[in-house]
């Protein structure tokens, strides 16, 4: 997921995305530590995911201040 796409979303559905990259991070965590998660970098593109819309709702707050 891009930045510019990440920014096109309302707050609620940045935050039902938000929501549902955590369980999807968690799943990818179980199965890694059960070894049945063939690649590893599932992982790292799910918490940049989570990373990016969380920067863009502390940029929308900071603007509402």
């Amino acid at each position: 997921m891009k930045i510019n796409e990440v920014r096109e979303l309302t707050t609620s559905e940045l935050k039902d995305k938000l929501y549902s990259l955590k369980e999807q991070l968690f799943e990818l965590r179980r199965k890694k530590a059960v070894g049945a998660l063939p690649r590893g970098e599932e992982v790292i593109g799910v918490r940049k995911d989570i990373a990016r819309i969380n920067m863009v709702l502390r940029e929308r707050e900071l603007q509402g201040k």
